[in-house]
């Protein structure tokens, strides 16, 4: 009999499964005819900022009348399967990886109490689209397995965000919704970010030292624009009359000193842009052009040679929920250059607008766009960290303070500014969540702005009774927003959203960071920021004015977070808002209530953990398929060279080789790399100048047969125009292939010819 009950489970949820696949498959980004070229903007065009030309000094300044902390930092790679598996973020089951251009990182933050061992937080930054209920399950499993001295690591003061990048594996979040599209849950992706995470905080761990803190922020003014102005607007004249903008254009920097050395070894920033600079039909795994910020500080960092051991430069997120990196605007492409309807972002009621980044024009798949927006954020971050030594906040106070509980959203009942009373309602995705954004249209006859009665077809309708009718109350709940997928409510075979969510806060000092679950909204961001800010001043939290930074999409992605009055015009960002109108309140509310166990003498009852969310990686569903085998072709060894290089080439050319591949899932290789461009000394030995982390060296994959489980690899050096002439290279390819019924890896290495740069 338990057979049989299990048997129909299952037949019942494959059959949901298809239909919400066929559903979802479908909201993706629409196909275009892109030339595969690689451009890369050199590194001294013009930007919004003057950059000093001396490097920071080695000095701490009037970082002496700040508070020394206990600093630690750490950085470890967290690169999953780059091929064979669907990429997180547009939602696109076509857009499956067939390559590396950059690796992914997990960079670990520590900040604690040099008097109180116990009392520290960690805010991660994973170059993954956010952060998720299982990996922190499973980083914080892994830190108990650790030893001892990890154990000072929890629930409540572990903080693990995502960069929001669109280009990264997916297949490792903990519900079912994100699953459908990347064909369920990959073991291999999920535990590439679990150990990579660990291993950052272990490193930031070993590294711990007494340091300084200090605070300073810059407006960057050309990386980032509203997508949803239309939405924007909704809010009170009044309100909007405080912002020079319709986004937040300030990038707030932490700083950290050695107060040993008078050295520097971490930066964390927060700004908010989306990191959708790489198109939807892009395939290559990159962190986008936040990983590419972070990537340029820790290069310019390591040649200053100023650093007091590794130093680590964390991109983290911040109200980023409408914000773009696409800053030309959005436009029609369907041959009319016109700019997109305001209200609904359509071209003549068609599905044919998209935003343009700053090389819009160069059929790259958004690379050219992604590194100089990624530049940007370099090069503020960087002016502002070299001014930091004259012009900056120490961070003072001793009180290094986390909390975090759960609290469950599906009927959340709390008491408004106003005195009436409001609730939560049970998670549920509307209408124009399927549109998509003009980062990465949807499909069939959705649009945003849709509230009220949906005009899309009645078919949607019909789709979405079959898969859960949502009842009186809970339309009633979410009013405006036309129920779409009754998400919250549908348990088989698993949650498919989070009902649970985190909330979490950390301090350090007069510092104060609002840790995130969903994508924030520019003026949702700033009203809860806001909010924080003048309850601790109330409270007489801080000594010090208090500074609110906002992280997110951390813990649990829950999707968005919008202001009542955007949620109204139920664009993109509302439909998105799963818990209902009154969603930000909600979230300022608990924050609000519990900041007090911030305080350096907390209420003296703890805060209760809250009903814990379900833990879903044991029973997720996966119909992805693992290698086979792999097999050089007749008469070929793997690694063989299959088009060599050119012999000679010059500086902004492009170079490239193609060996007999092997899959690269047999071996992630972690911490090392795919692909590596090396050049001869003067005294015959070869030394790696560039490897898969580095933006200019293309790792491609691409199989050849199916069936005698052949392939092939090409890697690309998109030589820098700012190269210095002179020298001899060779391209280098690391891999491993799958013996055929034994399935032992076997490792393998293949080698260009040399060439020459003049």
């Amino acid at each position: 009999m338990a057979r049989l009950h299990i048997a129909a489970a299952l037949a019942s949820a494959s059959f949901v499964l298809l239909l919400v696949f066929q559903l979802l498959s479908s909201f993706g980004f629409p196909k275009f005819d892109f030339l595969h070229l690689r451009p890369e903007p050199p590194l001294g065009h013009p930007t919004v900022h003057q950059i000093p030309i001396n490097p920071p000094s080695a000095n701490l300044g009037s970082l002496k009348d700040g508070t020394r902390y206990l600093l630690g930092v750490g950085k470890a790679d967290i690169t999953g399967p780059v091929v064979e598996v669907n990429l997180m973020g547009y939602a696109d089951p076509n857009q499956v990886g067939s390559g590396l251009r950059q690796r992914l990182y997990s960079r670990a933050f520590i900040i604690g109490d040099l008097n109180k061992p116990r009392d520290r937080f960690v805010y991660l930054v994973l170059d993954t689209h956010a952060g998720d209920t299982a990996v922190r399950y499973g980083i914080i499993q892994g830190l108990r397995e650790l030893g001892v001295e990890y154990h000072l690591y929890e629930q409540k003061n572990v903080a693990v965000t995502g960069t929001h990048s669109h280009s990264g594996p997916g297949a490792w979040l903990n519900y079912l919704l994100p699953q459908i599209t990347s064909k369920g849950f990959d073991k291999q992706s999920y535990q590439a970010i679990i150990d990579g995470a660990l291993l950052s905080i272990k490193r930031a761990h070993q590294s711990l030292r007494p340091g300084y803190l200090s605070i300073g922020s810059i407006a960057i003014k050309n990386a980032n624009i509203n997508r949803s102005l239309y939405a924007y607007l909704a809010n009170p004249e009044e309100e909007r009359a405080k912002y020079d903008s319709d986004v937040d254009k300030s990038m707030t920097l932490l700083r950290f000193k050695s107060a040993e050395s008078g050295k520097d070894f971490g930066a964390l920033t927060w700004f908010p842009v989306h990191g959708t600079s790489m198109l939807g039909n892009n395939t290559l795994i990159s962190g986008d052009n936040k990983g590419v910020a972070a990537r340029l500080f820790e290069k310019y960092i390591e040649r200053s040679g100023l650093a007091d051991g590794d130093f680590v430069a964390g991109f983290s997120q911040a109200n980023v929920g409408d914000t773009s990196p696409n800053v030309l605007g959005a436009y029609c492409e369907d041959g009319s250059g016109e700019q997109c309807n305001f209200e609904d972002s359509t071209c003549n009621g068609k599905k044919l607008c998209h935003g343009r980044g700053p090389y819009f024009r160069k059929k790259d798949r958004g690379a050219s766009s992604c590194f100089e927006i990624g530049r940007r954020q370099y090069s503020g971050a960087r002016a502002l960290f070299e001014s930091m030594d004259e012009d900056s906040t120490a961070v003072k106070g001793s009180a290094v303070k986390a909390i975090h509980t759960f609290q469950d959203f599906s009927n959340f009942t709390f008491q408004l500014p106003n005195g009436s009373f409001a609730s939560t309602c049970p998670a549920a995705l509307g209408y124009s969540f399927a549109a998509g954004t003009t980062d990465g249209p949807g499909a069939f006859d959705f649009k945003q702005n849709n509230s009220g009665s949906p005009n899309a077809s009645p078919v949607w309708s019909v789709v979405s009774g079959f898969l859960r009718e949502p009842n009186e109350l809970q339309k009633l709940c979410h009013s405006p927003k036309p129920i779409l997928l009754d998400v919250g409510e549908i348990d088989s075979p698993y949650l498919w959203t989070p009902n649970i969510v985190d909330i979490q806060l950390l301090r350090v000092g007069q510092l104060l960071i609002v840790v995130s679950p969903g994508e924030v909204t520019t003026m949702a961001g700033r009203r809860w920021k806001e909010a924080i800010g003048s309850s601790a001043s109330l409270a007489s939290l801080t000594a010090e004015d208090s500074v609110v930074v906002l992280g997110g999409p951390a813990n649990t992605y829950t999707h968005y977070i919008v202001t009542e009055e955007e949620y109204m015009i139920q664009r993109y960002e509302g439909a998105s808002t799963l818990y209902g109108p009154h969603t930000l309140n909600a979230y300022i509310n608990l924050t609000t209530r519990y900041l007090p166990y911030l305080s350096s003498y907390p209420p003296t009852l703890s805060l209760p953990p809250g009903p814990s969310p379900p833990n879903n990686i044991d029973r997720s569903l996966s119909f992805i398929r693992g290698v086979v085998f792999d097999r050089a072709p007749f008469f070929k060894s793997f690694g063989d060279v299959v088009s060599d290089v050119r012999t000679t080439c010059y500086p902004g050319q492009t170079v490239s080789v193609t060996f007999v591949g092997a899959n690269p899932r047999n071996d992630l290789r972690l911490e090392q790399t795919y692909a590596s461009v090396e050049k001869q000394d003067d005294y015959g030995s070869w030394r790696t100048v560039r490897d898969d982390a580095d933006w200019s060296l293309l790792f491609e994959w691409k199989r050849i047969n199916s069936l005698l489980g052949t392939s092939e690899v090409k890697i690309t050096w998109d030589i820098e125009p700012d190269l210095d002439v002179g020298g001899v290279y060779r391209i280098k390819y690391f891999g491993a292939s799958k013996t055929p019924f034994t399935g032992h890896i076997v490792q393998f290495e293949g080698v260009s010819r040399k060439f020459s740069i003049r």
